[in-house]
């Protein structure tokens, strides 16, 4: 691949660009897809919820100030405990980063945009909607009170009733899938969407962070959605999942809610360590020491992250052997940890004279310090002896806000300052940086570091109040004043936002001297044209590169669609392969956002009717956004300078689309297989009420068979569809009656295995077993649901001449999903009718 001919481009291209890139002004604002608009809304929400937070955890410090104080109701403070945690974690943590992927990333990779940018503004406003509805609840009386891990039974309906626990369950399931369709976009933006010449090992620190960042939500999070569903339905319906005396078990909850909860940890750890290993290297002026080791080490953590999750389950009573492997787990993910903090000194060290202490700086040697000592006691914690002393004391507090606010917020504020002059007109001031950085840095040790001892002395956590005469009352008040100093810090903060952020360009171009593609100039298209990558530090290498990019002398400079646009790369070599068309603003993301909230808020307050209207237009609106993503090939090829020419439509293994749909797979096999776990885990615990040969019986093997085959045969008709599409798009009536027929199969597949066990006898409600049994019934329903909406959008598109041989894309798609939902579904027929008769 050579670098394109640096011929003097024609006048009028930028305006074209502009034209077409533009930002909506106004009410049409909430229309606007580009990334840096969506990125920025999204982050500023996110810290919105930070501050929220932040402004419970003072509140719930100026209560424990004092023993035996009644500044705050239990209750009230049980809300406030719980909504702060959620906050943090549901709204803040995950949100935060995420958003640093949907806003820095194609600035990194040097993309127009992500691949997918009407669900980029879809997950967001969801997010923004439901966490705000969510946060409110406290002003309402209406917020949970089982902390943000919601354990049962507290939080069955017995023991907790009322709708407050369902608005943690709904707003947070609902929240979680959100996070899920920005992991989507990400996974398929970092591999497709690289420039090219960028192989996977020149690819920023940064973005490979975010790839495990988001394939590591693809596998954790629907276990939560999973038990968020379960615990629902028992409150809802009475299927007891987590009830001892009908097979259940609580435990449970603890599995698949940790399951999701300690990769969460790392899932925000990630990409925070991926922004160091940005902001390092430029501040010392040199490479990144051990980049490749870097690359390893992110990925052993998040593989090691995932055997970690009964490291908060020391003291259930799980057997020794367990124990002892989890342990020695949770010891061996410190080993990837100090990979990157010895390769982060390394490169410090290497341009130590040049080494720049400004105050990104100083919140990246904030972050080494702390971080290091939340790992330290981590690695204490995971000692069961030791565990056993200080579980559910506030040595465990000290020691999650150490790794927490220590690996994720201390980089984060060290982003704000570094990555400011990206986006806005001024950079924040550095003197008040400095101000803010040492007041937030003695304001958390302050708070956090008296927590170890006051642990160590007892005190246990989630109590609202405690006897004065106990000697916590000191440590407490030094916790208390230490909060409030490092809110000081955060609001120093908030008012040099205030005073120096204009959003806007004209701002210092590298004022860092960096070496990344992000600081290339950009304006509303991102850059205005698309360089040739040859190195990891391509604005090192080749200074010339800015000039060589803002005068339009590399790939797709120009607009040649007449619409959006930006070069599809392969995955390994990043090789040319096709130009995206992508949308632009429209109402319709905005609307399904809205819409899809009010459907989720309005069943926790049981408002069904209204609830299934507003679920209704969510559809029409993702079918209204959905139909104007397939062009078509009618653009064909299109030169993208260099004499390479690309064609503007894709299909198959190659379209992005393709990757999306197999990404959602991914996460829709995640939560079958915590399913087929927690069926396995209950049996095992209770195998005395289980009992699924005894009384009723399994259905007759009829039943199962007749499912089978029905599957089977929609299966052949998707396949024989598959093969013929072109030959047949000539009939207007085979293709959409071929499509409606499989549909009829998996239909009747579903209502055969439901009437089987119904007919046994079998009732949901019984035990434990019948409620897991048709909860398989319900997870097959979901994939039902979301193949008909798709199977019939797909016959509209044949109907209306959008869908041949060749213009296939949502066929593809269709098709994907349909033999994932008959593969799941044979499986549960095996597990649910052939494992009891072969263990029975």
């Amino acid at each position: 691949m050579q670098l394109p001919n640096p011929e003097p481009r024609p006048e009028g291209e930028v305006e074209e660009l502009k034209r077409i890139w533009a930002t909506p002004t106004g009410f049409r604002l909430v229309t606007a897809v580009n990334n840096t608009v969506v990125g920025l809304l999204y982050i500023g929400v996110a810290f919105l919820f930070f501050l929220l937070a932040g402004v419970l955890a003072l509140l719930m410090r100026t209560q424990l100030a004092v023993g035996e104080n009644n500044f705050i109701s239990q209750d009230l403070y049980n809300q406030m405990f719980t909504v702060h945690g959620t906050t943090m974690m549901f709204l803040f943590a995950v949100p935060a980063v995420e958003a640093l992927g949907v806003m820095l990333l194609p600035q990194m990779l040097a993309a127009r945009d992500l691949p997918f940018p009407r669900l980029s503004a879809f997950a967001i406003w969801a997010y923004v909607v439901g966490g705000l509805v969510f946060f409110s609840t406290i002003f309402y009386d209406l917020a949970p009170k089982g902390g943000w891990f919601m354990y049962p039974p507290l939080t069955l309906k017995e023991y907790s009733p009322g709708d407050n626990a369902d608005f943690w369950l709904l707003g947070i399931g609902f929240i979680e899938i959100s996070a899920i369709a920005g992991a989507i976009e990400i996974v398929v933006g970092v591999l497709r969407t690289r420039p090219p010449g960028m192989s996977l090992t020149k690819m920023p620190i940064f973005a490979w962070s975010m790839l495990i960042f988001a394939s590591m939500i693809m596998f954790a999070f629907p276990a939560v959605i999973l038990a968020t569903m379960m615990l629902e339905i028992e409150r809802a319906f009475g299927w007891p999942f987590f009830t001892a005396a009908l097979g259940g078990d609580p435990i449970l909850w603890q599995h698949l809610f940790w399951f999701f909860g300690h990769p969460e940890v790392y899932i925000i750890f990630l990409p925070a360590a991926g922004l160091v290993s940005m902001m390092i290297p430029t501040m010392a002026q040199t490479p990144l020491v051990g980049y490749r080791l870097i690359v390893v080490a992110l990925i052993g953590t998040g593989f090691f992250s995932f055997g970690l999750w009964v490291h908060h389950m020391f003291t259930t009573g799980i057997p020794s052997l367990s124990l002892a492997f989890f342990s020695a787990a949770s010891m061996t993910v410190a080993i990837p940890s100090g990979i990157q903090v010895f390769s982060w000194i390394a490169t410090i060290a290497s341009g130590r004279r040049r080494f720049r202490i400004t105050t990104p700086s100083l919140f990246i040697l904030g972050f080494l310090f702390i971080f290091t000592l939340g790992g330290l006691t981590g690695v204490m914690v995971a000692m069961v002896p030791f565990d056993y002393q200080v579980h559910d004391t506030y040595f465990v507090v000290a020691h999650f806000h150490y790794v927490l606010i220590g690996g994720m917020v201390f980089p984060l504020f060290a982003t704000f300052y570094y990555w400011t002059p990206m986006v806005s007109e001024r950079m924040l001031s550095e003197r008040l940086g400095r101000w803010v950085f040492w007041l937030m840095f003695i304001g958390f040790n302050v708070t956090f570091l008296p927590m170890h001892l006051t642990g160590l002395r007892g005190m246990p956590r989630r109590v609202w109040t405690y006897p004065g005469d106990i000697g916590w009352d000191t440590l407490n008040m030094i916790s208390t004043l230490g909060s409030y100093i490092l809110a000081i810090g955060v609001l120093i903060f908030v008012v040099d936002v205030v005073r120096n952020f204009r959003v806007g360009e004209g701002g210092p171009e590298n004022p860092w001297g960096a070496g990344t593609l992000e600081w290339l100039p950009n304006d509303v298209y991102s850059t205005r044209s698309i360089p040739l990558v040859e190195s990891r530090e391509p604005l090192w290498d080749r200074p010339s590169l800015p000039d060589e990019v803002r005068n339009g002398h590399h790939f797709l400079p120009n607009a040649p669609t007449g619409g959006r646009e930006t070069i599809v790369t392969s995955p390994i070599n990043a090789r040319p392969q096709y130009v995206i068309q992508m949308p632009g603003p429209g109402w319709s993301p905005f609307l399904a956002a809205i819409f899809t909230a009010a459907f989720f808020l309005l069943l926790t307050v049981k408002l069904v009717t209204i609830a299934m209207i507003c679920g209704g237009l969510a559809i029409v609106f993702c079918v209204v956004w959905t139909w104007g993503l397939d062009p078509g090939p009618s653009k064909g090829e299109i030169d993208i300078g260099g004499g390479i020419k690309l064609p503007t439509y894709m299909t198959g293994p190659s379209s992005h689309s393709w990757w999306a749909m197999v990404v959602l797979m991914f996460v829709a096999a995640s939560l079958y297989l915590a399913y087929v776990f927690a069926y396995l885990f209950l049996w095992l615990v209770s195998p005395e009420v289980w009992a699924p040969i005894g009384s009723p019986p399994l259905p007759g093997s009829p039943w199962p068979l007749i499912s089978a085959l029905l599957l089977t045969a929609g299966a052949v008709i998707v396949r024989i569809l598959d093969r013929g599409l072109g030959t047949m798009s000539g009939s207007a009536a085979l293709v959409p009656s071929l499509i409606f027929l499989s549909l009829v199969c998996l239909a009747g597949a579903l209502l055969v295995e439901i009437f089987g066990h119904f007919a046994s006898g079998l009732g949901a409600g019984d035990n434990a077993y019948g409620a897991m049994v048709y909860l398989g019934a319900v997870l097959f329903a979901q994939l039902v649901f979301v193949l008909f909406i798709m199977g019939l959008f797909t016959m509209a598109r044949h109907i209306t001449g959008r869908l041949d041989g060749e213009r296939r894309v949502t066929f593809d798609n269709f098709k994907l999903l349909y033999f994932y939902a008959v593969a799941q579904s044979l499986t549960g027929l095996i597990l649910i009718h052939g494992f009891p008769r072969l263990i029975g």
